[in-house]
């Protein structure tokens, strides 16, 4: 396993749960590319990354990640994460429940020098709208 980018890791799970851009400078490059699955085109460097902490944050004010395990190859990286929070603010359309989420996130990232240059991010938003009461589950009155 390589312990570089292992620590890494977990200095962008710093980042992202303390949402601290200083962290953020030190792990995401500028030219960074996120695919997220609510825009066609990628979101680009860290101010890209603060766009998906800020509409995370503006309806799960306590969301937290933690990294539950990691496949490292040369300079990727496939994590998985547990995401947890409340339904205190709008997600995709859907107004504040109150209820509590937890939901799995599998994501691929490339270093380059020690920082990310590109994510993949695949969040389990149908997990997390069933739980938020968006959709309703097979055979649910």
């Amino acid at each position: 396993m390589s312990r570089p980018l292992l620590e890494r890791m977990q200095r962008f799970v710093e980042f992202i749960n303390s949402g601290d851009e200083s962290l953020g400078k030190a792990v995401v490059s500028e030219s960074a590319q996120f695919h997220v699955p609510f825009s066609p085109e990628p979101l680009k460097g860290l101010s890209g990354y603060m766009q998906i902490l800020d509409m995370m944050r503006s309806a799960f004010p306590d969301v937290q990640w933690t990294l539950d395990d990691t496949v490292i190859e040369d300079e990727r990286v496939v994590a998985q994460f547990t995401l947890r929070g409340s339904h205190n603010g709008e997600f995709f359309g859907v107004p504040a429940s109150g209820k509590p989420i937890q939901a799995r996130a599998i994501n691929m990232y490339r270093f380059k020098y020690g920082k990310i240059v590109e994510e993949t991010g695949l969040p389990d938003i149908f997990g997390i709208m069933l739980q938020i009461g968006a959709v309703k589950p097979p055979g649910a009155p």
